[in-house]
């Protein structure tokens, strides 16, 4: 068993699996389904977009000589628990993908496996026996609806709840017309009886304020019997796939598709580093990385943040190089979207940083590529930074001319950006029509974007080292706040000259850690560390304001309206632990104590939250007041990419030493922290 695998799971806990296409499978480690998005098999017919929800669960039920035992478990309107299959679980375990362990009243004893192949757009579900004292038969309901992820499933007359016998002894469902059929193999038996199943009832999603409860339909019932041997059932979505199924029945199948996964996973690391496989995705004929699970999609700042953790931290060289290749031709009067064109939908490019970061992470790339020559092909390496060097050549034109949103290079050398009614840094949460914290003006962590990329730039033209230069003094002159001992947030507020927003904010952390050159140093860049440590450091994240703000709010809770004004006031954030944890060790110097003691304060706290929210993931956020719950996505992927930063890369200890293992990484700990 993996360190971070509880035999009993914190509640509310949840597991993931992803099929690289831009699908999923996700759901409780224990109990009922929580989220809308809870589901067995999620596929994207555009990967990795054009999600439909195509069955949501199952109802399963054991019967042994001595009676019938629920082993699932569902929630209905108005809070009733039905039936209490939970009761039964004794234990479960994420790696290498979930599985559940049931002991029935008579003393039998199931097991029950689930993985996503990579490259396939379904799922594998096997169940068996490892004691019993007569005949074991399984029987299962599938669950149905064929909705968008986001919305909400009602009986309708539309349905077709028809069940069509294939010549293999495949099953096949087509609710809608427009949906994509699910194929059913297995190696049970078939009975016909379509039922609907009514109110079902989602906690979560009446927390956050959503509708919470919906209709499903039962199109009949399979039965395996376990006695035998193992039940196998693979439900797959007539979806885009990038490998077809192995030859052979449904238990050969799955048997091959278990051993194919299994090799695959132990070849890609250790529990983190197959924890990041699960973002990345199939664009097109490229790749992608999805920013989380289960309501992101592909996004331009998340990509490229992410990407340093979860690709180039991991070597992963060929697909980071991918991936980015796959963005530079997007750039348009320099900026870059903020995610990708969808079918029918025009480009978002409403981001000042992602280009940036775009810059940032190319250049990473090409010192990754020039430190391990052989980890791609010289031609591939070349065709790459070739095309990496042009779109970065195009960002740094577009924005030292000037481009959209008053995105410009001031004549102090610094970047201004916005205009009203913009939102253009990460800081872009929107609550009843209006900006929740507008940054328009000078940011602080845009202009350590700016200069690293100015410097990433200067090999391709020394005027970018030439403008980093004057723009270094300018932020050295205009942004430090003397009196609170760090620097201003924003410097010449909406355009007017001289006028700053002292409002203390993580974004600055970013002079000092997580990018490749450092603004500040000395007393100043040691004063601000102190500073963000002592106002806005929490366990595992980084507060956006301290508590004694007016404007801080102390939980991530409440309706859509409440969520986003709470965003950035006073969240906290993981991903942002990462450049605070390098910014920490700098002004320390670096030293093998320094990086010891920021293994157990800062990474540590991490890889607690692995036991949490989004099982072997780490949330999207925190809330800013004890116990920090985990809020937000559960599996995000610059949260883990940063964690893996820290890992791999910003606290590994230089070689040729012994390194001191962070709890955790050889036993598991108890977690604390709760779901919402």
């Amino acid at each position: 068993m993996s360190p971070h695998d509880p035999q009993v799971p914190s509640p509310g806990a949840e597991w993931l699996e992803a099929d690289g296409l831009g699908g999923w499978a996700m759901g409780p480690a224990a109990g009922a389904r929580r989220r809308r998005y809870d589901a067995l098999l999620v596929a994207a017919t555009r990967p990795p977009v054009g999600r439909l929800l195509l069955v949501n669960g199952l109802e399963v039920v054991a019967r042994t000589p001595a009676g019938s035992f629920a082993l699932s478990t569902q929630r209905y309107a108005p809070d009733v628990t039905h039936p209490d299959g939970e009761l039964r679980q004794a234990a479960f375990r994420r790696e290498p993908w979930p599985c559940w362990t049931f002991v029935l009243e008579d003393g039998t004893r199931l097991v029950h496996e689930l993985l996503v192949p990579r490259g396939l757009p379904g799922v594998l579900l096997r169940w068996r026996v490892e004691r019993a004292a007569g005949p074991v038969t399984l029987h299962l309901r599938p669950l149905l609806s064929g909705r968008d992820p986001h919305a909400l499933h009602a009986q309708n007359s539309a349905f077709r709840c028809a069940t069509q016998r294939l010549p293999d002894g495949a099953l096949r469902w087509q609710p809608y017309d427009g949906v994509p059929a699910v194929r059913a193999l297995h190696d049970g038996a078939w009975r016909d009886e379509p039922l609907w199943f009514r109110n079902f009832q989602y906690d979560v999603e009446r927390e956050r304020g959503f509708p919470c409860t919906e209709v499903l339909a039962s199109p009949g019932e399979l039965s395996f019997d376990l006695t035998a041997g193992q039940g196998a059932l693979l439900l797959l979505a007539e979806t885009p796939a990038d490998r077809a199924l192995p030859a052979g029945d449904a238990r050969a199948i799955a048997d091959t598709l278990c051993a194919e996964e299994a090799a695959r996973r132990a070849a890609l690391g250790g529990p983190l580093e197959r924890a990041a496989d699960a973002y990345l995705v199939r664009r097109g004929a490229g790749l992608s990385l999805v920013a989380g699970y289960p309501w992101f999609t592909d996004w331009g700042r998340d990509t490229f943040i992410s990407l340093r953790g979860l690709l180039l931290a991991t070597g992963r060289l060929q697909e980071a190089g991918r991936i980015l290749s796959a963005w530079a031709p997007h750039v348009r009067d320099g900026l870059l979207p903020n995610r990708f064109v969808d079918e029918g939908e025009e480009p978002e490019f409403n981001s000042v940083d992602a280009a940036l970061w775009f810059v940032v992470a190319a250049r990473e790339w090409r010192e990754a590529a020039a430190a391990r020559p052989h980890a791609l092909p010289g031609a591939d390496r070349a065709r790459i930074a070739a095309r990496l060097d042009e779109a970065t050549a195009r960002i740094l034109s577009g924005y030292a001319a000037g481009t959209r949103h008053g995105i410009r290079a001031d004549a102090d050398g610094l970047l201004a950006c916005g205009a009203p009614g913009t939102q253009l840094t990460w800081m872009d949460a929107r609550s009843r029509g209006r900006e929740v914290t507008p940054r328009v003006g000078k940011p602080v962590e845009v202009q350590a974007l700016w200069i690293n990329a100015l410097l990433a730039g200067a090999h391709l033209d020394p005027r970018w080292a030439a403008l980093a230069r004057r723009a270094r003094r300018s932020f050295a002159a205009r942004f430090w706040n003397a009196g609170a001992q760090c620097l201003f947030d924003v410097v010449d507020v909406d355009h007017v000259p001289g006028r700053v927003d002292a409002t203390l904010r993580p974004n600055q952390v970013l002079a000092v850690g997580g990018l490749p050159e450092p603004l500040l140093a000395g007393a100043r860049a040691r004063a601000l560390v102190d500073t963000l440590e002592r106002e806005l450091l929490v366990p595992g994240a980084l507060r956006t304001l301290p508590p004694g703000h007016a404007d801080y709010v102390p939980h991530y809770l409440g309706g859509p309206d409440e969520r986003d004004a709470a965003y950035h006031q006073g969240t906290a954030w993981p991903w942002l632990l990462g450049p605070f944890a390098e910014a920490w060790l700098r002004v320390r110097g670096g030293t093998a104590a320094a990086r010891r003691e920021a293994r157990e304060r800062f990474l540590q706290p991490l890889l607690d939250l692995l036991d949490t929210d989004g099982l072997g993931h780490v949330s999207e956020l925190l809330d800013a007041d004890a116990p920090h719950a985990p809020r937000g996505a559960p599996f995000q992927a610059w949260s883990l990419g940063e964690t893996l930063r820290l890992q791999r890369v910003v606290l590994a200890e230089p070689a040729g030493t012994r390194p001191t293992a962070p709890r955790g990484s050889g036993r598991r700990r108890r977690a604390t922290a709760t779901r919402s």
